[in-house]
C-alpha cells in the first residue's frame, strides 16, 4: 500500500470505488452538465431555428418570383394550353407508363451487363506484365472511342447501321440494338468507375496478400477488388440514374417506350402535354435513385472519418 492508500483507506486512483459508489457507501452522483455547456447547445439549438427560418423564407421567396415572372409572361396563356393542359396530361398517362416498362427492362438488363462488361475492361487495363501490353492497348483504345463518341451518334449507327450489313443470325430489332449501344457506351464510363477504385487501393495491400501466398489473381479477387468495389458504389449510382434517363434515347429506333409513346400522342393532338408527362415520371423516378446515392456517399464519408473501412 502506498502512503496516500495507507492513511486516507481510499483507493489510490480516486475518490470512488470500482462499482462507482462513493467511499462512505453512497451511490455517485448523476452527470450534471455545467452551465456553460447549457448555453452553448442553446445558442446552436437557437442558430439552427433562425437557419432554417431564413432557408424557408428565401425558397419561398424565390419560387413566389419565379411564378409571378410565369404567369405574368405575355405568351403564358398559349405555353398553359400547350404544354400543361390537363385534359392531354391524363390521356397521355397511361400511354406513357405503358411505354414505361420498356426504359425499366432496358436499365435492369443493360445495368447488369454494364457492371460486368465495365468490370472487365477495368481488369483488362490493370493487368501487369509486358506479355499483357496488347490487351491493355486494345481495351484502352476500346474506352478511349466511346467516351468520345456521343451516345446519339452511337444509338443511329447500331439501329440503322448493323441492319443495313444483313448479317445472318444478327438481330434487327431496334429494342436489342439500342440496348447493345448503351452497353457499348456506358461500359467504358463504368470501367473507368472501377479502375479508379481498383487504383485508390494503396500498393501494400497487394504486398501483403503476396506475402502470405496469394497469387495475384486471388489478390485481386480477395483483396483488392472488395475494397474498390466499395469506394466506386456512390459514382456507380450516378451512371445508374444517368442510363435510367438515356433508355429514353431507343426511341429513335421507333421503339414504343414512354418517350415515343408521348411522340405518338403529340403527333396526333398537336399539344405537348405529354412530354411533359414523361419528363415528369422520369423525374419521379430518379428523384429517389439521387437521394439514395447522396445518402450512401455521406454514410461512407461518416465511416471513413470516424476511422472504419469504406
Amino acid at each position: 500500500m502506498t502512503a496516500g492508500t495507507a492513511q486516507s483507506g481510499r483507493p489510490a486512483g480516486g475518490g470512488r470505488s470500482a462499482d462507482g459508489e462513493m467511499p462512505g457507501g453512497g451511490a455517485a452522483e448523476p452527470y450534471r452538465p455545467s452551465a456553460r455547456r447549457l448555453a452553448r447547445e442553446a445558442y446552436r439549438r437557437q442558430r439552427a431555428r433562425r437557419s432554417a427560418l431564413i432557408a424557408a423564407l428565401s425558397t419561398a421567396g424565390t419560387a413566389l418570383v419565379l411564378y409571378l415572372v410565369v404567369v405574368n409572361s405575355p405568351g403564358w396563356e398559349r405555353t398553359r394550353d400547350t404544354f400543361f393542359n390537363a385534359h392531354y396530361a391524363w390521356q397521355a398517362l397511361p400511354e406513357v407508363l405503358r411505354g414505361l416498362r420498356i426504359n425499366l427492362e432496358l436499365m435492369a438488363v443493360c445495368g447488369v451487363l454494364i457492371l460486368l462488361f465495365g468490370l472487365l475492361l477495368a481488369l483488362l487495363r490493370t493487368l501487369q506484365g509486358p506479355v499483357f501490353l496488347p490487351v491493355r492497348l486494345l481495351a484502352t483504345a476500346y474506352v478511349d472511342f466511346f467516351l468520345g463518341l456521343p451516345m446519339i451518334i452511337c444509338l443511329l449507327v447500331m439501329i440503322t447501321g448493323v441492319p443495313a450489313l444483313r448479317l445472318t443470325g444478327v438481330t434487327t430489332d431496334p429494342l436489342l440494338l439500342g440496348g447493345a449501344a448503351l452497353v457499348l457506351t456506358y461500359s467504358a464510363y463504368v470501367s473507368e468507375v472501377f479502375r479508379a477504385g481498383i487504383q485508390s487501393v494503396h500498393p501494400s495491400q497487394r504486398a501483403a496478400a503476396r506475402s502470405l501466398g496469394l497469387s495475384n489473381a486471388q489478390a485481386m479477387r480477395h483483396v483488392v477488388l472488395p475494397q474498390a468495389v466499395r469506394r466506386v458504389v456512390p459514382p456507380l449510382l450516378n451512371n445508374l440514374v444517368s442510363l435510367q434517363k438515356d433508355t429514353g434515347l431507343v426511341s429513335i429506333g421507333g421503339v414504343i417506350d414512354a418517350v415515343y409513346a408521348a411522340k405518338i400522342i403529340t403527333s396526333q393532338t398537336f399539344n405537348y402535354t405529354p412530354y411533359l408527362v414523361s419528363a415528369l415520371v422520369f423525374i419521379v423516378l430518379t428523384i429517389p435513385m439521387t437521394r439514395f446515392t447522396d445518402w450512401t456517399t455521406a454514410r461512407m464519408n461518416r465511416r471513413q472519418h470516424q476511422g472504419g473501412t469504406v
